[in-house]
């Protein structure tokens, strides 16, 4: 009797050169793996004293930040199940700009608590509704966590709340430089009404040297390079943006022209010059006194504006030629001649002014009632690496404050957040039948990755920090639960409620119970983030948990991959070997 070799399932329906990976091992288990490996390369970096990666990417450029979308944007994964917790972190940084970190941690966490299910034998389906259910559950406690909100856009200490942390989280130390900076840049560009606030508004120009404390924001636009021509200041100028070159006409085809003598050769040249001249001319007249040039600028141009002293710039980029335009209201011609008076644009001052060393034009507008407003952060620093990183917390601070127009509900920092929906999350277990219940009770315990991480980074022993965590948000639900069945036995019999109040050990005006958090500043030490003001962004949050979460089921819904053979193709073609020869 012979053998029967067990043939491939797929024989005969792909093309050679394919690779199936199906089953609990083949694929829910290596797609898990792979998003582990994922969200430990960042886990190491969240929180104020996360730790720096340095990444070099494919074009030898050096990235040294601990920022998580940065990182992952210049690793280029390629694994399919990994990419889908990368662009979950993606969509987060495009809805919120900061909490990327979050999304990753969270969901590898997510991910690495179902592999315990899958191997107890729970089917992923289990798993996924059971995470669904939470992930509603968990939306709605978070709302029930404000513990305070932005009042006031307008008011530098209200921005401050929502600030602070973000910026701490990435820029620990410099929080209390970079937080007002960031704050006055913002309430400069603050339309009238706040919902319209555009995060392009805010600019960032680095200028190594320095420190930090000399940092500065400026009104206006600051470009890296001086005026091409002699005149080096304007004020209460009228603007003309070209987006052609400065310079004679040039005819589209080649032409010859046939000089016979000197006089011709005279007369061809003085009607260029003379062409020119009108042109500028035509300028000065209509009011223009500052220009700038989106392409190049011509020598002889520059001597006919050199001498009606006219103040000329060139700004070579179309997307800071653009903003440009929104700063003094103008329009970009793609002409040279006379502006129409809705075309040219006005700047309250443009000067040259040095920045350690480095010459720079600041085009400002001073008065309050100037049509569009840019405001611009001009950073100083040792290297450039260091000025890179600071842009992004500034990035990330400035998105946060967009979310506050929008949200300005604030909640715990510190994992004091996550602990309280543990507590909520578990107790919601308790009360749902059938499997889901152990997809939820797990869901619950993934929270824990944020805390314990925060107290890892920071040098504490992370068990004995979540132990006192557990303790202070299990007694201070209790004394809650006690005060509630008090007032309601008071309510029954009439008593008076301060009475009940003296007899629990609690008032009214109690802060809320969910606020403890983990002490970074001493060792296995936890804080009431509250009275230190470390809170974060309720909708940011909310965006994190919620992403975290559907990329957790949608890793986990997968049972196969099938991956084709990359395509080949011919070879480009190469240089011709015979290149020299005629």
């Amino acid at each position: 009797m012979s053998l029967a070799i067990p043939q491939a399932s797929q024989a005969g329906l792909f093309k050679q050169g394919y690779n199936s990976y199906d089953g609990e091992d083949g694929a829910v288990i290596r797609n898990i793996d792979a998003c582990r490996t994922i969200a430990q390369t960042v886990q190491t970096s969240l929180g104020p004293y996360g730790r720096n990666k340095i990444v070099i990417n494919h074009l030898a450029k050096m990235i040294l930040t601990s920022d998580a979308a940065t990182i992952l944007r210049e690793l280029d994964v390629v694994h399919p199940a990994a990419k889908l917790l990368v662009m979950a972190s993606q969509q987060q940084e495009a809805e919120m700009g900061d909490a990327t970190n979050m999304v990753i941690v969270l969901a590898g966490e997510m991910l690495k608590k179902a592999e315990e299910l899958v191997r107890l034998g729970l089917k992923t389906s289990d798993i996924t509704a059971g995470y669904e259910k939470a992930l509603v559950f968990a939306l709605g406690a978070l709302e029930d966590l404000e513990v305070d909100r932005v009042a006031d856009l307008y008011s530098k200490e209200e921005l401050g709340k929502a600030l602070r942390t973000v910026v701490a989280a990435k820029q620990s130390g410099s929080e209390d430089i970079l937080a007002p900076l960031i704050a006055e840049a913002v309430q400069a560009v603050l339309p009238k009404n706040p919902a319209n606030f555009n995060v392009d508004n805010i600019r960032v120009v680095k200028i190594m040297g320095g420190d930090l404390t000399q940092s500065r924001v400026i009104k206006g636009m600051v470009f890296g390079r001086e005026p091409d021509g002699i005149v080096k200041k304007a004020k209460n100028a009228k603007v003309g943006v070209f987006s052609c070159p400065i310079d004679t006409s040039q005819t589209e085809t080649k032409g010859t022209v046939l000089l016979k003598n000197a006089k011709e050769m005279l007369d061809f040249s003085t009607g260029e010059e003379s062409q020119l001249e009108a042109a500028i001319k035509e300028l000065y007249d209509s009011g223009l006194r500052v220009v700038v040039a989106g392409s190049t600028i011509g020598e002889l141009a520059l001597h006919y504006l050199n001498r009606m002293n006219i103040l000329v710039i060139k700004i070579l980029s179309k997307f800071e030629l653009r903003r440009l335009c929104r700063v003094c209201g103008a329009t970009p011609l793609a002409r040279l001649g006379a502006p129409m008076p809705d075309e040219m644009g006005k700047i309250d001052v443009v000067e040259t002014t040095e920045i350690g060393g480095d010459r720079v034009t600041v085009f400002r507008q001073e008065s309050d009632t100037a049509v569009t407003r840019t405001a611009t952060i001009v950073l100083r620093g040792a290297t450039q690496n260091h000025l890179d990183d600071v842009e992004r917390a500034i990035d990330d601070g400035v998105n946060v404050l967009k979310a506050v127009t929008k949200d300005p509900r604030l909640v715990p920092g510190a994992g004091a957040t996550e602990m309280q929906l543990i507590e909520r999350i578990m107790a919601f277990a308790d009360k749902t039948p059938g499997l889901p219940q152990y997809a939820i009770r797990k869901y619950a315990e993934a929270f824990e990755v944020i805390p314990r991480t925060l107290a890892e980074s920071c040098g504490s022993d992370a068990t004995e920090v979540l132990a006192r965590l557990y303790t202070a948000h299990q007694r201070r639900t209790a004394s809650t639960d006690v005060k509630s069945r008090q007032q309601a036995q008071d309510a029954d019999s009439g008593s008076d409620e301060e009475e009940s109040d003296e007899e629990t050990g609690t008032s009214e005006s109690e802060e809320p119970y969910w606020t403890t958090g983990v002490d970074l500043e001493t060792t296995n030490g936890v804080l009431d983030t509250l009275d230190e003001q470390i809170l974060d962004l309720l909708v940011s949050k909310s965006w994190a948990i919620k992403l975290a979460t559907d990329a957790a089921r949608t890793v986990l819904s997968v049972d196969q991959i099938i991956v084709a053979r990359q395509a080949g193709g011919p070879k480009p073609p190469g240089q011709n070997p015979n290149w020299d020869e005629d």
